[in-house]
């Protein structure tokens, strides 16, 4: 896989130097490549009590990009997925912490432990105060002796950045943060594992399969599962957090995107989450954003909190970190009507024709059926999502079957109009809805059925601008309808088919996305529009017989 990097050597380093060049002066590091790599804040707080935490890179933007006022003084970066060293993190230590002292937040993993852990003696020798937070909030084995550190570790930075910011005494801060430490647990689901950057992917899961209880390293998970619905998964996980989440009145949320999970999959599984159980108790909510990373897993994590008052301050408190996810107290959604006139007045009175209904049916089915072969189709050419727009709208129409008025031609194709153009999205369902609407208004006018429809293709070429030989599903639609008005339907069917496998050979498209690819991307791939157009007219033939 490629990456955007220099070398592998410097991938730390130049990316350090990245985030301060673009902090506008609020961050800085100290001197030290490539073994000492901290970044602090460009203008300290001598008297307040410094929070420092860090750890393996490729987590990003934990945890130097939470360095900042109300978070932390300063984070100490090693090399990916890898503990930094007991000199850089004393460097880290020393460089921010006064008479007030410093609490150090360390996530439970055995190199973090080990590194940290004895700069931290060291910094007492020396004569600094230092307090340790060790965070333990993985929950994938229940069991386990040494539970990971996980995103529960961010939420346990705000605790105690907010404390220091607020000028509790160390003590206090390190209370905070430890009670804070103790609420809080997190489990991890993926579908593929992460990619150090300059290696080659080695992906470990079928088809299909998710990780449950996996870590953020790559580390494969506690089990191994077939990925259902995000509902089902949902409740999968939420159900297997223990005590203190368990019996806890009220909770804070972070929704923690791994890497490369779409922001559409993460406003979904948030969804799903918030609707358990469990998420019926949930008072904050934090994200979904990437704040405790895997570099580029595809993947989330659930991390709940249970909350006090001074656990709730802490989270709601501001910060000017932008990284941060700042929390949100939970209302219900607001839904406002749609406004007048929107569907252009009143709907038809439904009508019943067991033949119209046959012919609809059998067109949708069609369409639903060729989904996945459709969007398989406009991959190669596309955006991959014809098969999706055509079944939408069609799923659409077959749940408004019975309220149609089918014994009205021309109503029923003003219907069709406005169902789709509600319900399909892209271009495909605004040039259905142009068409259903000119078709209707036709058959208003007192035109057949072959006239209606050269009317409505008429003014799908008017308005959006294409014509034969555009690679365009007119390039099916035209013949078939010239076919219709010569021969009838089995003919505007085989019209329809040939038009659309003419398409492959075209090395042009006048219009649409595939217009901006080059001619050998689109040889021997007939355009998808066209070939749904076709699988239409089929059905329609079919279902007239």
């Amino acid at each position: 896989m490629a990456h955007f990097i220099n070398d592998r050597a410097g991938l730390v380093t130049d990316a350090i130097d990245g985030l301060i060049a673009g902090s506008g002066g609020v961050l800085a590091r100290l001197d030290g490549y490539p073994e000492i790599r901290v970044v602090l804040r460009a203008e300290p707080e001598p008297g307040r009590v410094a929070v420092v935490s860090g750890g393996g890179s490729g987590h990003e933007p934990a945890h130097a990009g939470f360095v900042g006022p109300g978070l932390l003084a300063a984070a100490v970066c090693g090399d990916v997925f890898a503990s930094p060293s007991v000199d850089a993190v004393l460097a880290g230590i020393l460089a921010v912490t006064g008479e007030a002292g410093c609490v150090l937040v360390v996530k439970n993993y055995a190199g973090d432990r080990l590194n940290f852990g004895l700069a931290a003696e060291r910094a007492r020798v020396m004569g600094r105060r230092v307090e340790t937070v060790l965070v333990a909030d993985d929950i994938a084995l229940p069991d386990a002796a040494r539970p990971r550190g996980l995103a529960g570790t961010l939420l346990v930075h705000k605790a105690a950045g907010h404390a220091a910011a607020a000028g509790a005494p160390l003590d206090d801060v390190a209370a905070l943060a430890r009670r804070t430490a103790d609420a809080v647990r997190t489990l991890g689901i993926a579908v593929s594992t992460a990619t150090i950057p300059g290696a080659r992917p080695e992906p470990r899961l079928a088809e299909g399969q998710a990780e449950l209880g996996l870590g953020i390293h790559g580390e494969p998970g506690i089990e191994r599962i077939d990925l259902p619905r995000a509902d089902a998964l949902a409740a999968l996980m939420t159900a297997r957090f223990p005590a203190p989440i368990a019996g806890a009145d009220w909770l804070a949320l972070l929704v923690n995107n791994l890497g490369s999970t779409t922001a559409l999959e993460m406003a979904v599984l948030t969804k799903a989450v918030l609707a358990t159980d469990l998420g019926r108790r949930v008072r904050l909510l934090l994200g979904p954003s990437p704040v405790m990373t895997a570099l580029d897993m595809h993947g989330a994590s659930l991390t709940f909190l249970a909350l006090d008052d001074a656990i709730e301050a802490a989270l709601l408190s501001e910060t000017p970190v932008a990284a941060w996810p700042r929390a949100r107290i939970l209302s219900r959604p607001l839904v406002r009507p749609l406004p007048d006139g929107l569907a252009g007045g009143p709907a038809p009175a439904a009508s019943r024709d067991a033949g119209v209904a046959a012919r609809i049916e059998a067109v949708c089915r069609a369409l639903i059926a060729a989904e996945a072969s459709l969007n398989a189709l406009d991959a190669r050419v596309g955006d991959g999502d014809t098969g999706s727009t055509f079944a939408e709208g069609a799923r659409a129409v077959l749940a408004d079957l019975d309220r149609l008025p089918q014994g009205e031609p021309a109503a029923l194709c003003r219907a069709l109009g406005e169902r789709l153009g509600r319900a399909t999205g892209g271009s495909s369902g605004v040039l259905l809805s142009i068409f259903f609407t000119a078709a209707g208004a036709a058959l208003a006018a007192g035109e057949e059925w072959p006239g209606a429809c050269a009317a409505g293709l008429a003014r799908v070429r008017e308005i959006g601008g294409a014509g034969p030989g555009d690679r365009t599903m007119l390039d099916a639609a035209i013949p078939a309808v010239d076919a219709l008005a010569a021969s009838g339907l089995d003919a505007a069917a085989r019209a329809a088919r040939a038009g659309a496998e003419a398409t492959a050979g075209m090395e042009r498209a006048g219009t649409g996305r595939s217009s901006y690819l080059a001619g050998t991307d689109l040889k021997g791939h007939p355009d998808p529009g066209a070939v749904a157009v076709a699988t239409a007219f089929e059905a329609l033939a079919s279902g007239a017989k």
